[in-house]
């Protein structure tokens, strides 16, 4: 198994980065959190905690910031109805502390407002994760939260870049980008991992 891969980040979509390491280019698969930390770095050398996702059909790598986040990922997959990307899109609609404590406060409303998450499955993660989730550390209290705040930069480009994660998450590019026109208009300040974010719970 990989734990991570350090290396210089050549390239970083909303969805996923490449980075280089030995000589080797690893396409990796992001949340959006990880987006917003990779973003944020000043040099070209980054360390993301990996997680393998071997099938028949497929071979993907997913990268996480934190090896907290990694863990949420891991977990979620645990629950019956719950695949990598469905993972991925929890942990891109929420932070990896908004999840933990929605599922810790048995949030299933909040959950549900997820693409491709009912009620029912919902319901599932919070009855079978309820009590693991609080084993997990994210460097952060499990507390009381106030989801969807920080919020703020646009432009054409944010547009396109935010319609495209969308479209690589699997919505139709027509859909995305009514939400993304909405979202900017009530939001003109909003960052492009924010735009994903909020389209994620109306599309």
């Amino acid at each position: 198994m990989i734990d991570y891969i350090k290396g210089n980040l050549t390239e970083l979509y909303p969805t996923y980065a490449v980075i280089e390491a030995a000589g080797v280019g690893y396409a990796v698969n992001i949340s959006l959190p990880t987006f917003t930390a990779l973003s944020e770095k000043e040099t070209g050398e980054v360390r993301l905690y990996t997680e393998e996702i071997i099938r028949e059909d497929t071979h993907d790598l997913f990268g996480f910031a934190t090896r907290g986040e990694r863990e949420l990922f891991v977990l979620l997959m645990t629950v019956s109805g719950i695949g990598a990307n469905t993972a991925r899109m929890i942990l891109s609609a929420y932070t990896a502390v908004e999840v933990r404590q929605i599922i810790a406060t048995g949030n299933a409303r909040a959950l549900s407002q997820v693409k491709g998450l009912g009620p029912k499955t919902a319901q599932r993660v919070i009855v079978d994760l309820k009590d693991k989730v609080l084993k997990v550390d994210l460097g952060a209290p499990v507390g009381e939260l106030a989801l969807g705040e920080d919020i703020i930069a646009p432009s054409n480009a944010v547009k396109d870049e935010a319609v495209s994660a969308l479209t690589m998450l699997g919505f139709a590019a027509a859909a995305s980008g009514k939400a993304v026109d909405k979202i900017q208009k009530d939001n003109p300040a909003a960052k492009v991992e924010d735009i994903i974010r909020m389209a994620l719970k109306m599309l």
